[in-house]
């Protein structure tokens, strides 16, 4: 049973590793050696921890997770607007999994031009948590084809806060943290995609890249 505490330590630093983020940025740290610092954090707890989305096989040839360059471009500062259609959606997991999430939100935003909109979700699981994903043009060819997540707060991943606000009206949707869901990785993950309503047309080129483990 060790590993429900594993699996605890790792969301732990999970966690830490975003408000240690948050923090930064906040203090007007640099945001390209922020993310750096973040990277190689994420790339640490792939290599070595016992709860890494990786198997013991792929640790032995890991090299650490591939980026896209940092773009400060896909940096938005953006307004939720929680005056939408309360609907919830339920995804089938697996045989014996699914799961049930509400649309609370939508963010608006130009990514080269184009207008973006993404709704924001709640998981209704014991606790919930707030959860963005998305997938774009990059898919499948330079990410994950099943897209991404921006943040999923129950598992400590969390957007960045507005310096000197309280809330989450408004926040900060940082692309370069833009982050693969565990089934990525391997088969042995379940995890629940992106829906239509988040399928952009737009190439979001930030955050993380398809992975090979080579």
């Amino acid at each position: 049973m060790s590993h429900y505490l594993d699996l605890y330590d790792y969301r732990c630093r999970v966690a830490t590793s975003y408000h240690k983020r948050n923090q930064a940025l906040l203090a007007s740290e640099d945001p390209a050696l922020t993310l750096q610092r973040f990277r190689k954090e994420r790339d640490n707890l792939f290599a070595s921890h016992p709860q890494s989305a990786l198997d013991e096989e792929q640790k032995r040839e890991f090299q650490g997770l591939r980026y896209f360059p940092y773009n400060p471009a896909l940096r938005f500062t953006v307004t939720v607007n929680t005056n939408v259609a309360s609907e919830s959606q339920h995804m089938t997991l697996s045989e014996q999994e699914s799961l049930n999430m509400t649309t609370v939100g939508q963010v608006s935003l130009i990514v080269d031009g184009q207008p973006v909109t993404l709704s924001l979700y709640w998981l209704d699981i014991y606790g919930g948590g707030l959860f963005l994903p998305f997938r774009d043009a990059t898919c499948p060819q330079e990410s994950y084809g099943g897209g991404r997540y921006l943040f999923d707060t129950i598992k400590g991943s969390t957007p960045v806060p507005i310096p000197n606000e309280t809330g989450w009206k408004r926040m900060i949707l940082d692309f370069n943290y833009a982050y693969n869901p565990s089934c990525a990785y391997n088969p042995r993950w379940i995890c629940p995609l992106a829906p239509a309503e988040n399928t952009l047309t737009v190439a979001i080129a930030a955050g993380e890249m398809k992975f090979f483990n080579v």
